[in-house]
């Protein structure tokens, strides 16, 4: 006879708020808590993935902006620039935000507030507008980056660590997916001979969906709340910023892309708005998609692996793109960036996996066990992942920079894409010896003061 469950269920103290939240407890978890996890899982993707949709928004605006609006392309590349800036900023806050107001309360806040840049779009997107009204309204859209980054922190907190690379993976590959939705629906509404007011007005009521779903069946988990100061101690170590150079390459390559590709397509290989279309959904897709794959592959075989491997991969197909820039070939050139999409995909699984097994073991080496670990890791890794995810969408202004620079200077990307090979071989060597590199012989005895959390990084 199967003794009776000692585990607590969470209780809620009205309002949405969990007060018992345990995880790691196996029994807790099989009875009530996984339930619960993967329901606010779900919700949180919605919201966090029309958000990505409503920051890319203008990746998709300014390939219906022809010759009558008056831009250059170095105007454009200008515009997403300072949107994907926003986004990355924004994401401090929003960071914040869930441990100030609880995560259900905020996802129910953040959704609302893509109605402004949404309405704003609406209203100003007509030839005739200035510059400087597009780069204000382009702005707005910018919170829609936030939305990452407090949606990890708070599905961090639901999940136990052997989850979490597949927990975060599934939640930011169905946010990223936005990127690719919000293209194949502007490719919809151009073949339709449709205008950017109707791909607007198809998002808006979608937003209010999203508000009005979090707010029935979402939930705040209470210790994440009352946990105010985890961000300035994520600030202080080392391993945030290690992370976030990382995180740099592969998120920040893939947001930056997302919103170049169609302008590379359309100044460097001549293709019309409809044409680029066609091509650039592709590789946000794959990205998206594959990127839960990169944290069951990490969760499996260790988040340091796997992101070294990556970035192998991710230079070979930047060489590739090179070569492709410069004979002008066009089906190699898509071929190998939609490849590059894909492993920025299962870079973003394997480095945010990463993110809380180094914190536990973090809390391991400071000699902590048990629930009193995990509460350590999941404290700082929660504050970290929007730290982290900040720095790492900085990448993307960089990526639309270089861009707008090497058509300044060349008049193609082909400089571009040499800067971000020396970038990924820059990750490559961090990976490696921050978190790979064995600081003994092996069979050398060593001091665990020295080495032991290092040499325990490798299986994060």
């Amino acid at each position: 006879m199967t003794a009776p469950s000692t585990a607590p269920a969470p209780r809620n103290r009205g309002g949405r708020w969990i007060e018992h939240w345990d995880p790691e407890d196996e029994t807790f978890w099989k009875e009530t808590g996984e339930k619960v996890a993967k329901r606010n899982l779900y919700f949180s993707v919605l919201s966090e993935h029309i958000g990505f949709s409503i920051w890319t928004l203008w990746s998709v605006l300014v390939l219906f902006m022809g010759p009558e609006y008056g831009l250059t392309p170095a105007d454009k590349f200008m515009l997403t620039s300072m949107v994907t800036l926003v986004g990355a900023v924004v994401r401090v806050p929003y960071t914040f935000a869930v441990a100030m107001f609880g995560g259900r309360n905020w996802t129910i806040i953040s959704a609302g507030l893509l109605l402004i840049p949404s309405i704003a779009a609406f209203a100003v997107m007509k030839p005739g507008t200035s510059f400087s009204t597009f780069l204000v309204v382009g702005l707005l859209a910018g919170i829609g980056g936030g939305n990452f980054a407090s949606s990890m922190t708070n599905i961090n907190a639901f999940f136990p660590l052997r989850k979490k690379g597949w927990a975060l993976g599934l939640n930011a590959g169905g946010g990223n997916i936005g990127v690719a939705a919000i293209q194949l629906v502007a490719l919809a509404v151009i073949g339709a001979s449709g205008g950017p007011r109707v791909l607007l007005g198809i998002y808006i009521p979608l937003i209010v969906v999203a508000a009005v779903l979090a707010a029935l069946f979402m939930d705040n988990i209470e210790n994440v709340k009352n946990d105010t100061g985890a961000a300035k101690d994520a600030a202080r170590d080392p391993h945030t910023w290690i992370m976030s150079v990382l995180y740099i390459g592969t998120f920040g390559s893939f947001i930056g892309y997302s919103f170049a590709f169609g302008q590379v397509l359309t100044n460097q290989f001549g293709r019309t708005p409809l044409q680029a279309t066609y091509l650039t959904f592709m590789g946000p897709l794959l990205g998206s998609l594959i990127r839960p794959l990169g944290g069951w592959l990490a969760d499996k075989y260790g988040g340091a692996k796997i992101t070294l491997y990556n970035y192998v991969g991710m230079a070979a197909a930047t060489a590739v793109l090179v070569v492709a820039s410069m004979q002008k070939s066009l089906p190699l050139f898509v071929v190998a960036f939609v490849v590059l999409f894909s492993l920025t995909g299962i870079g973003n699984g394997s480095t945010f996996k990463m993110i809380p097994g180094i914190f536990q073991t973090k809390a391991l080496a400071k000699g902590l066990e048990g629930e009193a670990a995990a509460k350590y890791g999941r404290r700082l890794s929660g504050a970290s992942m929007g730290l982290i995810g900040a720095v790492g969408a900085l990448g993307g202004v960089g990526i639309n920079l270089a861009f707008r620079q090497s058509f300044l200077s060349y008049g193609s990307g082909t400089g571009a894409f040499v800067a971000f090979l020396a970038y990924y071989a820059l990750c490559f060597g961090i990976t490696w010896a921050v978190y790979l590199r064995r600081t003994a012989p092996q069979g050398q005895p060593v001091t665990a003061a020295e080495t032991k959390p290092q040499l325990s990084y490798a299986e994060v």
